[in-house]
């Protein structure tokens, strides 16, 4: 089959998305399928830097588009790199789709399945939604447009109609899946996780041994470490983590160890210097090869999502942590898709945004309860293998993609 993927960011980028995005188009180019990728020329955290318009990776196709590249520094910014995106994409789009391709649209930027199934319907294309957050719903929550403005009216309508005239709909979640199906109602809609491509096999858990070999490099000997891997943006929130560390200012045991970036990142790095709270560390992205070490080095992992995001984001930070074998601490609704599998799974703690107080409370629990840290990321692991080692997803991508076939 001819399959093209579409999404802002791809190898050799280490977002999110573009390690997901990454992942399928190998795994179904080493199943046999034609497989092409449009994207941007950009990395998500170095907007200065480019890559190249078009090369081969491992049997894909990627096809980089030209953007502006103001970065994520401010709205407006963003603003036009998504513009400039949408419409060298559309232009791109309707040159090249046709009859025989299938597209798989990751909503990366915000909203691409709008022109993505105007293009699919002009041409004929088939057309998987890969939803991996809901707008404009997210701006909305986060007071970038209003709920009541033309505009989000607007846009709702189109997207809605995106969803309908797909021939499937994929969401992250089963929270996430009602919510579709409100909107969507006509389509096919399955749920596939999100998933992490860590082998669990060559992982090896660190307890606070200080064995791990960045534990002496980055300074977090004999601590029991709290960590925080990936984009900390507007999608989440600060407040219950810097309340914890203040209440945990004293005791030398606990430390946050934050690595990534994002909006709420800078913030955070800018609270713990006002503040003066040297029990957070930071550390910048780590590159995609290194993060079987940077996973397994905290002893447990915190996951966060303010509540009103719950049914348009599915945190993915949860899936390497439990292949890491840790436990994981979710500081959000107590009834969202990461909470009911933390809690069915017994893999973690949940704790609601807030409350500083109670998070303190657990880590230094769990910093005094080795064999509890022990059991809940045995908990983790297990869960990981049972449902979200990639090779459950990509297969469920797989049976899908060979749906089409038989239809």
């Amino acid at each position: 089959m001819d399959i093209i993927l579409v999404n802002r960011f791809y190898a050799p980028d280490i977002s999110a998305t573009s390690q997901l995005v990454t992942d399928l188009a190998e795994h179904l180019s080493a199943q046999g399928h034609k497989v092409s990728v449009l994207c941007s020329r950009q990395y998500y955290d170095r907007p200065d830097d480019s890559l190249p318009r078009s090369e081969i990776i491992k049997g894909v196709a990627v096809r980089r588009l030209w953007t502006t590249t103001f970065g994520r520094g401010n709205i407006m910014g963003r603003a036009m790199d998504f513009l400039s995106f949408y419409i060298a994409f559309t232009f791109t789009a309707l040159r090249l789709f046709s009859r025989k391709n299938l597209v798989i649209c990751c909503t990366d930027p915000p909203l691409v399945s709008i022109p993505c199934a105007m293009a699919c319907q002009l041409k004929g294309a088939r057309m998987i939604n890969w939803l991996q957050d809901l707008y404009p719903e997210v701006a909305v929550s986060l007071g970038v447009i209003a709920e009541t403005s033309v505009l989000t009216t607007l846009l709702k309508k189109l997207r809605n109609w995106s969803l309908r005239v797909a021939d499937a709909n994929v969401a992250l979640g089963d929270v996430m899946a009602t919510r579709v199906s409100a909107l969507a109602p006509l389509t096919t809609l399955c749920v596939i996780h999100n998933w992490s491509d860590i082998d669990p096999n060559r992982v090896r858990p660190s307890n606070s041994d200080n064995s791990h070999p960045l534990r002496k490099e980055w300074g977090l000997e004999n601590v029991f470490i709290a960590g925080y891997s990936g984009n900390l943006g507007k999608a989440h929130e600060i407040a219950t983590l810097i309340a914890a560390a203040e209440l945990l200012r004293g005791n030398d045991k606990v430390h946050f160890l934050i690595i990534g970036g994002g909006y709420y990142y800078q913030h955070l790095i800018t609270e713990a210097s006002q503040r003066q709270l040297a029990n957070i560390v930071f550390k910048p992205y780590q590159p995609r090869e290194c993060l079987e070490q940077s996973l397994t080095l905290p002893d447990v992992h915190l996951v966060i999502l303010n509540p009103e995001m719950e049914g348009c984001i599915v945190p993915s930070k949860y899936y390497g942590a439990a292949a890491a074998a840790k436990p994981v601490i979710f500081i959000g609704a107590e009834k969202g898709e990461i909470a009911q599998i933390v809690n069915s799974s017994q893999s973690g703690i949940v704790v609601p945004p807030g409350n500083g107080t109670e998070l303190a409370r657990i880590l230094l629990e769990l910093s005094n309860d080795p064999d509890r840290v022990e059991s809940l990321g045995r908990n983790s692991l297990e869960g990981f293998q049972q449902r979200f080692a990639s090779r459950h997803a990509l297969q469920a991508w797989q049976e899908l993609i060979e749906s089409f076939n038989q239809g």
